[in-house]
């Protein structure tokens, strides 16, 4: 059924070429692609094996062969992007953050509501089938009522002073970096996963190279490594690298969250654990295929990921049989899965099997309140 819609993909980098592969094994067709010139659009089109090179973002909101507008692009680009595309009767994928400022993306809110369009926010890894079998385990009472939630996520491509991308300066993607790329997904993994809303916070973050390299040229994320850089200027950098965050949620759960994109080694890491009455649950993204359940007084077990195993919710999510792994790039497949299938389904008042702008909105305001958190050096309440 969702192979009937037809999407543009605007954005020509990391985040671009992941779109391009999930919807391609959905089946879902991608008209054209725009990037950041002429020139991009055509070399991304050829690459990508895409059939049309937009010029312009006009160009793609009048193209009536499309039906979905999937939006990769720099932060500082979410909240006029999205806004003209759901305008333009669009539905919209937007990669998070979803805007620059809570006000935005409040404003994106109020727009989504009140057209006729589906608008989700690209929080894919909730769709690892083992942190849906957590909801689910969560959900049934299994875990008991929750004590606390604790982990990480940490990289390392940011680790020199001479890395640099887009995403190191405020103008591009906004005062916060580490937390509001990184760190906004461990958040709105454990909210989901738990059912439980932060409820106030208390941040100590770190800038740890105040003043960075800039390339000539751009550079992929996470590419540092594998590209030739000759650095030509020094430019002062005001993003967090690093961050520690103390979390209330609401009914009495405590927990923390720490965020790196400096810790040596660490990829693409991000770790929690949920310590229930009952049962405790612990699962690492860079294993994803094996959830940890700790008992008291029996020994502890590793799940893997098998569809003769796990809940129906996660089942459902699973596409080949145990041992055959899946991982980072079918979570965007799944995310996009459960976003196409709400499309086609049609009846857009019901609950949302995605995350949605609401979704993107609340992440912000939690991002503004850590913000304040550390300026203030105190307890946020949102």
């Amino acid at each position: 059924m969702a192979n009937t819609l037809t999407a543009a993909l605007i954005g020509t980098g990391f985040m671009g070429m992941a779109h391009t592969e999930a919807l391609r094994r959905l089946g879902i067709r991608i008209h054209g692609i725009l990037g950041s010139s002429p020139e991009k659009s055509r070399q991304a089109a050829t690459t990508f094996g895409i059939e049309k090179a937009y010029t312009s973002y006009d160009e793609v909101l009048s193209d009536r062969a499309v039906q979905v507008v999937h939006i990769t692009t720099p932060n500082r680009f979410h909240f006029e992007q999205a806004s003209q595309a759901l305008q333009a009767g669009k539905h919209v994928l937007c990669e998070k953050p979803l805007a620059m400022t809570a006000e935005e993306s409040s404003t994106l809110v109020d727009i989504a509501t009140k057209s006729d369009t589906v608008a989700g926010v690209n929080y894919n890894i909730r769709y690892y089938p083992l942190n849906i079998e957590a909801r689910s385990r969560v959900q049934t009472g299994e875990i008991g009522d929750i004590y606390s939630i604790y982990g990480n996520y940490v990289q390392d491509w940011l680790l020199y002073p001479t890395d640099y991308n887009w995403r190191v300066l405020a103008d591009e993607g906004g005062l916060l970096r580490a937390v509001a790329d990184i760190g906004t997904h461990w958040l709105d993994l454990v909210q989901t996963i738990t059912g439980l809303e932060v409820e106030s916070v208390c941040a100590n973050l770190k800038t740890v190279h105040p003043i960075r390299q800039r390339p000539k040229g751009e550079v992929e994320t996470f590419s540092g490594k594998t590209q030739d850089i000759e650095a030509t200027e020094s430019i002062d950098i005001q993003t967090d690298d690093s961050g520690a965050i103390l979390l209330r949620f609401k009914g009495g759960a405590h927990g923390s969250l720490w965020v790196s994109q400096v810790t040596a080694g660490r990829k693409n890491c991000l770790r929690y654990e949920i310590a229930g009455a009952k049962r405790a649950l612990a699962w690492n993204s860079e294993q994803p295929n094996d959830l940890w359940v700790g008992h008291r007084n029996e020994p502890n077990e590793s799940l893997i990921r098998d569809p003769g195993l796990v809940s129906d919710a996660a089942r459902a999510t699973i596409t080949y049989p145990g041992g055959h792994n899946e991982g980072y790039d079918d979570s965007f497949k799944q995310c996009f899965k459960a976003f196409y299938n709400y499309i086609t389904n049609g009846d857009y008042s019901a609950p949302a099997t995605f995350p949605t702008f609401t979704d993107g909105h609340n992440e912000i305001v939690l991002c503004e309140a850590i913000l304040k958190s550390h300026r203030e050096e105190k307890w946020i309440t949102l």
